[in-house]
């Protein structure tokens, strides 16, 4: 059956609606996000949040002229359907399709690409300043959401905009009622009258006389003014960075939200914070009913909600951290976890449930996470800063000048590194190896599998000479027995797997699987290999590298990391030296250098050449064989 959405193409045809068609077309994006998302999986309870406000911002907006900049990007889902992408959405997140973040290089109604929080306000006041240096009038619109506003780059960004007084709006989308008051009839009346122009020229009028008063009476006449609105709206805090605040509204009401953007878009100077409240889930039931509001979904069932459930396997690699770390906390009452609004990706929510006095919450601020860690470090406790590898990046300065250089004993738990499939580049851990091996005072490891990972929070807890950072995958590992207790490893020193004669392949992390398998298919066409599991990246184990140089013909280095990390490492050792003077042979496997789009892990790792077929064939060049005396076998697996 025909739908008003089949009518919609472009924002362009949604502004030939009349108002009363589009809460019908609100309830046929958000009818349609969810069946799409049903079938994909994806992030699904934030754009339910939003399609009333994304229908508004369309129609009111002249999209793409003007900029619509959505942060984070899990709420982009019906901005993608009402941009041309709506035929593409069973693609969400698969090899090939379209992204789940705004993406620059896929719509030009993406006009910043998003995939961490916090950017937008940022993004919208540079788009805002190079409009007014180029003499144009288009508005520019940044969606945030509350969460985002803990992250301090967003005040540092409203504060540049009051100072600059450039015209932009800023949309602060409230989905967890944490800063309005109860909204209703009587809020979206205010709303409705602050944004207005008579009010705004009435403003402006109380402001001229007022320049006319004794010093002491203009500043309290522009205090009451300012106190009472702040007072009847709650914006106080945004009136003082110097924007206009207009709020707060109903955000799925449309009779609501379109007197206020219509009047807000007429506006002709100064930043403006629109307060819009909504909830996440909204009206598909079983996303309202569920404690997430279905932030992040696997495939589900329409009618019921009831998501696929994966196949029963091996722990994840987040979990069994998590568990590892609740027995080392058993024993020792000076471990606490730090997280930076990551609680349950992280698995510290497992930790919080065991010991919520020592879990530390610090939402979206990775910079504070780390110093806050830091100061824990110099008063005697073992903190664990549990933060994705993508996102540790936003803090490196912290990590540098406030963690390595006091050299304060900061145990840093790296999940998701390496490739991370649908998510795709934004949240790929692709670069602590290469970020964090520059630092003097840093210890480095990396878990080859879930066992490994278990020994190695063990050897976090018991080491305080420095700070360590240990990274590990994301999904699920081997399925090996586990022990009942981690060991302490010693420091630097790395592992024999097996030993061969003329090749060796040395991995640092999960790629040890496709290591074995590759010597393997090796050793069965005659080509004896040795396999090293190093464990540490700093400091290295030079003694059994110098040992592998000298007594094979072939050393591979195999890493989830990109150029600049463990291969690069293990070069400057062996050209220092001077083992790399003679025969030898080496190559260094890191992921390209290009930014791998979201795909199936496995997939992902053939493209990047770090899988057991891949690792063979770069054998294959270096012994200079032809196809016939060393064949290639078919990988079997990331």
């Amino acid at each position: 059956m025909s739908t008003l959405l089949d009518r919609i193409r472009r924002p362009a045809d949604v502004r030939q609606l009349s108002k009363a068609d589009l809460a019908q077309l609100a309830d046929d994006v958000r009818a349609d996000m969810i069946a799409a998302v049903s079938e994909t999986g994806g992030h699904l309870g934030a754009g339910l949040g939003v399609v009333e406000l994304t229908v508004a911002l369309h129609y009111v907006f002249d999209t793409p002229d003007d900029r619509i900049i959505w942060d984070v990007g899990h709420q982009a889902y019906p901005h993608k359907i009402l941009t041309e992408r709506r035929d593409r959405m069973r693609t969400l997140r698969q090899g090939g399709g379209l992204s789940g973040f705004t993406k620059r290089g896929e719509s030009q109604y993406d006009p910043f690409g998003a995939g961490h929080s916090s950017t937008s306000i940022s993004a919208g006041l540079g788009m805002a300043a190079a409009r007014d240096l180029a003499g144009g009038d288009n508005n520019v619109v940044a969606v945030i959401g509350d969460g985002a506003l803990s992250a301090g780059m967003a005040y540092e960004a409203m504060n540049n905009a009051g100072a600059m007084d450039s015209r932009m709006v800023v949309i602060l989308n409230d989905n967890d009622m944490s800063i309005a008051p109860p909204v209703g009839a009587m809020s979206a009346y205010l709303a409705r009258i602050l944004s207005g122009g008579t009010y705004r020229s009435f403003r402006r009028l109380l402001k001229d006389i007022a320049g006319y008063l004794p010093d002491n009476l203009k500043e309290r006449a522009r205090q009451v003014e300012e106190y009472t609105r702040g007072f009847m709206t709650g914006g106080t805090l945004f009136e003082e960075m110097g924007f206009y605040y207009v709020g707060p509204i109903d955000g799925h009401n449309l009779d609501h939200l379109l007197p206020v953007l219509e009047n807000v878009k007429k506006m002709k100077n100064g930043p403006v914070l629109i307060h819009v409240v909504t909830k996440k889930g909204h009206g598909y039931a079983p996303a309202e009913a569920s404690a997430d509001k279905y932030h992040g979904v696997s495939k589900f069932n329409v009618v019921t909600g009831e998501q696929q459930k994966a196949k029963p396997g091996a722990p994840s690699y987040t979990g069994v951290f998590a568990e590892a770390l609740i027995d080392e906390a058993s024993r020792d009452e000076k471990i606490v976890a730090i997280t930076a609004a990551m609680a349950s990706g992280t698995g510290l929510d497992k930790f919080a449930q065991a010991y919520p006095e020592r879990t530390f919450d610090v939402g979206i601020a990775e910079q504070h996470a780390v110093t806050f860690a830091a100061g824990m470090a110099s008063e005697g406790y073992k903190p664990f800063a549990a933060i994705y590898s993508t996102f540790l990046q936003r803090a490196y300065d912290q990590v540098v000048h406030d963690v390595a250089i006091q050299n304060l004993p900061v145990r840093f738990a790296i999940d998701r590194a390496g490739l991370v499939g649908a998510d795709g580049p934004t949240h790929a851990g692709s670069f602590d190896n290469a970020y964090l091996g520059t630092l003097p005072n840093m210890v480095m490891m990396a878990a080859a599998d879930e066992a490994e990972l278990k020994h190695m929070v063990a050897t976090q807890a018991a080491f305080d000479e420095h700070p360590t950072a240990l990274r590990y995958p994301r999904g699920e590992g081997l399925g090996i027995d586990m022990p009942s207790q981690g060991q302490i490893l010693e420091i630097g020193k790395g592992r024999i797997i097996r030993e061969g004669g003329r090749i060796c392949l040395l991995s640092y992390g999960t790629r040890l699987q496709q290591a074995e398998l590759a010597a393997d298919q090796l050793d069965a066409q005659g080509f004896s290999t040795s396999v090293i599991d190093a464990r540490f990246m700093k400091p290295l184990d030079e003694a059994l590298i110098c040992d592998m140089a000298r007594q094979h013909d072939i050393l591979i280095t195999l890493e989830e990391g990109a150029i600049g990390g463990f291969g690069s490492h293990v070069m400057n050792l062996l050209a220092n030296q001077g083992l790399l003077d003679g025969a030898l042979k080496c190559r260094s496997l890191t992921l390209p250098d290009i930014y791998i789009d979201h795909d199936s892990p496995a997939a992902m790792y053939d493209r990047a050449g770090l899988n057991a077929a891949q690792i063979v064939a770069t054998v294959k060049g270096l012994l200079g064989t032809d196809g016939a005396e060393l064949e290639i076998a078919p990988n079997l697996g990331a």
